[in-house]
């Protein structure tokens, strides 16, 4: 992947001023924290948005276009140097199999965190304008309510009772 993306990097014609100038595109800050589910819900998201990003790259770069006979002479007669098209076919490719493995990787290891994310992005389309979402919302209200509220008793109670185990078995070993 590294080669892929050097290559990639070189299409672009990219400085490494611009590329290299301590403003991350995506920040890492949230990977910082301890919470290894934190962590994975942030990198699903990260990963959603490489997929959107190489999409977009690749609708970006210029269609191939069908061989022609004069094209074909030239690939049988083994004429050296490649012309733009050659080498957005080549970026093309890269793109795609660095594409494929951003996928890869989210299907084998993120499944329940893009669930999540999916689940949460549809909270930004619910119609906050419509009075009869507005009415349905408040009726379900109070249950979320109960559930949010004792939602963070419930992790409270947890952590105690992980730090009174380790406290108990460290006491006896």
């Amino acid at each position: 992947m590294r080669s892929n993306i050097q290559t990639i990097k070189q299409y672009y014609k990219l400085s490494d001023r611009d590329l290299f100038n301590n403003q991350p595109i995506i920040s890492r800050e949230a990977l910082k924290t301890s919470n290894n589910e934190r962590k994975m819900m942030y990198m699903v998201g990260v990963l959603e948005t490489y997929e959107e990003l190489i999409r977009q790259m690749l609708n970006q770069l210029p269609t191939p276009s069908p061989p022609t006979a004069g094209s074909k002479q030239n690939l049988t007669s083994g004429s050296a140097g490649s012309s733009g098209s050659d080498a957005a076919s080549n970026i093309r490719q890269k793109l795609k199999d660095i594409l494929e493995r951003v996928q890869i990787l989210k299907r084998k290891h993120y499944q329940e965190q893009a669930k999540l994310l999916h689940g949460l992005g549809e909270l930004k389309n619910i119609e906050v304008n419509n009075i009869k979402v507005q009415s349905k919302a408040l009726v379900e209200l109070l249950v979320l309510y109960e559930e949010a509220s004792s939602l963070p008793n419930d992790v409270m109670r947890r952590r105690r009772r992980r730090r009174q185990t380790k406290t108990k078995t460290h006491l006896r070993g």
